[in-house]
């Protein structure tokens, strides 16, 4: 008779933030060092840029911790009072490539509110991190003042997972959720799913449900199971 599969409830896991759960490797060494480099920064700001999950909000949050700064979203941007904002010296502003979504009062609202805090912050000798998937040429940046302002900032870019990388990131992510796994595990997922931090997330959450579900150790047999399940083995 099969085992009969447990009801699982979606519930979110608590990632590791600090600075020691960050892994150095090739691919994001060069940013790392960049933004290591606080209060250092040629301009008084950075630009922090990689693909989705590739850990940028990881490492605001370290920044945040090492100056005391304040860390929001973009799209929060409209409802700040902008000059208290300021007066914290040091500023991250997450996601700002996706004020191009917002519908098109709030998003000159927002473009403008982030010129604003620019202007306040490195007027006084203050930092700047803002972050997006892109470098900040590419960005759909309506207020042309905003948008040279921001090309002007230096750029961290998070590159693409190598090997090394990629599986400490999923031995990361299974931490996060509080479950230890094997080395053999982690050696056959790797050629054999997709390379990208947004598929190693997708992946550690459906083996996780998968084990819960059917009552089994994550395992590469299980693994396998997913993957088919995935239509990616």
């Amino acid at each position: 008779m099969p085992k009969p599969e447990q009801l699982v409830l979606d519930l979110p896991a608590r990632a590791a933030s600090g600075r020691d759960d960050f892994f150095v490797a090739p691919s994001n060494a060069l940013a790392v060092r960049m933004l290591d480099s606080w209060p250092d920064w040629a301009t008084g700001k950075l630009a922090l840029c990689g693909p989705v999950a590739s850990g940028k909000s990881h490492l605001v949050q370290v920044w945040a911790a090492r100056s005391g700064g304040v860390v929001l979203p973009a799209e929060a941007l409209a409802k700040q009072d902008i000059p208290t904002l300021a007066a914290a010296r040091a500023v991250a502003v997450e996601d700002v490539d996706r004020l191009a979504a917002l519908p098109g009062t709030r998003r000159k609202k927002s473009e403008e509110a982030l010129f604003h805090l620019h202007n306040r912050l490195l007027g006084a000798g203050g930092s700047l991190l803002v972050s997006g998937v892109e470098a900040p040429s590419r960005w759909d940046i309506a207020l042309p003042d905003l948008a040279s302002r921001l090309r002007a900032a230096q750029v961290a870019l998070l590159e693409p997972p190598d090997d090394a990388l990629l599986s400490a990131v999923l031995v990361k992510l299974f931490m996060d959720r509080q479950i230890t796994v094997s080395p053999d595990l982690i050696g056959y997922l790797l050629p054999r799913m997709e390379r990208s931090f947004a598929a190693a997330r997708a992946m550690v959450a459906a083996l996780d449900k998968a084990g819960l579900s059917k009552r089994r150790a994550i395992t590469p047999r299980l693994a396998g199971e997913v993957l088919r399940d995935r239509g990616a083995a």
